[in-house]
């Protein structure tokens, strides 16, 4: 199970009253690790200022994404889904020159960002990220993407711990719709006519990746096929805790499956989101869960709103769901 650490809100440390006294009058430069600090205490700028600093940039925010439309489907593409497509609405509107900005689950070479030939920008969310906060560490790659030359793919760094974060440059009123691909086609823009080694690229890409439909009736639950069966994976925005009495509730009741050979087997827990897992029989595809799907969401807004304590038996339940629980991040 990972490791969680506490979400933090420091901010760039600033001079003492001690250190303006002796003649700075803003905030302290970033220098090196094993430089003096420019504040005058004689010690490493690792050891004063720059502590402040680095444990801003490296504490886990638990919810990344949490303010943004669609933070259920934003955990799913970066946790669950292997080809999807999103088409971002930015604040303010597109600057000139970039016809469209589009989060991608993954892009060629697990670049973070590519500026295309046409000026369009694909911001890659799969990407292993520097810092402790993903939103801050998209938001610089999506920003240095936007004023990239066309035609040049955007590199990792750690963004500054007082950059911008996606909830500061998407529109909060902005649609987020998930596109689910069968393939990575969309990484180029002619893929029949892609050449030989991109061709080939894409064929690796597709053979690795496992067939996924996003459901229709009900918001982000994402249904998958592998070899010996088929799941559900549904990304739920209510508190962890009352989300486990809920279905330890209905499991108790015998109401948790989604239909004959169906059975709620765990959670993953990921970005302060929790996960349900369904093990479906490998005959069952995504059009047959999606009216037991849209059937278990009534059963339970039901428990949810149930305030009455566990009986013993929903209390096994919710420890047989606990302990087959994993933390994806």
């Amino acid at each position: 199970m990972a490791k969680k650490r506490p979400q933090t809100k420091a901010k760039r440390p600033q001079l003492t009253d001690g250190a303006r006294a002796g003649g700075a009058d803003g905030e302290i430069p970033v220098v090196g690790a094993r430089e003096p600090c420019p504040c005058g205490s004689g010690r490493r700028y690792k050891a004063c200022h720059g502590r402040a600093a680095a444990q801003a940039a490296t504490e886990l925010v638990r919810r990344p994404f949490e303010g943004l439309p669609g933070e259920c489907d934003w955990v799913a593409l970066r946790e669950l889904v292997p080809a999807a497509t999103v088409e971002l609405t930015l604040k303010g509107g597109l600057p000139a020159g970039v016809p469209s900005v589009t989060l991608a689950t993954v892009l060629p070479m697990a670049w973070p960002a590519l500026r295309r030939d046409d000026g369009s920008v694909l911001l890659g969310l799969q990407n292993d990220t520097a810092s402790g906060d993903i939103s801050r560490d998209l938001a610089d790659t999506l920003r240095r993407a936007l004023e990239a030359q066309p035609g040049t793919p955007v590199q990792g760094r750690r963004a500054p711990a007082d950059g911008p974060r996606l909830q500061d440059l998407l529109d909060p009123e902005g649609a987020f719709e998930p596109v689910v691909h069968s393939g990575f086609e969309f990484w180029v823009p002619d893929p029949e006519n892609a050449n030989a080694e991109v061709a080939a690229s894409l064929e690796r890409a597709n053979a690795a990746a496992i067939p996924t439909v996003r459901l229709q009736g009900v918001d982000a639950a994402y249904w998958c096929e592998t070899p010996d069966k088929n799941h559900l994976r549904w990304v739920m925005p209510h508190p962890e805790e009352q989300l486990l009495d809920a279905l330890a509730r209905l499991h108790a009741a015998g109401r948790s499956s989604l239909g004959d050979g169906t059975r709620l087997v765990g959670s993953f827990r990921a970005h302060g989101l929790t996960v349900p897992v369904w093990d479906l029989p490998s005959g069952v595809g995504a059009q047959d869960v999606e009216k037991p799907a849209a059937e278990f969401a009534e059963r339970l807004a039901e428990a949810l709103a149930d305030r009455a304590p566990l009986t013993a038996d929903e209390r096994r339940a919710r420890g047989g769901l606990t302990n087959r629980q994993v933390t994806l991040s």
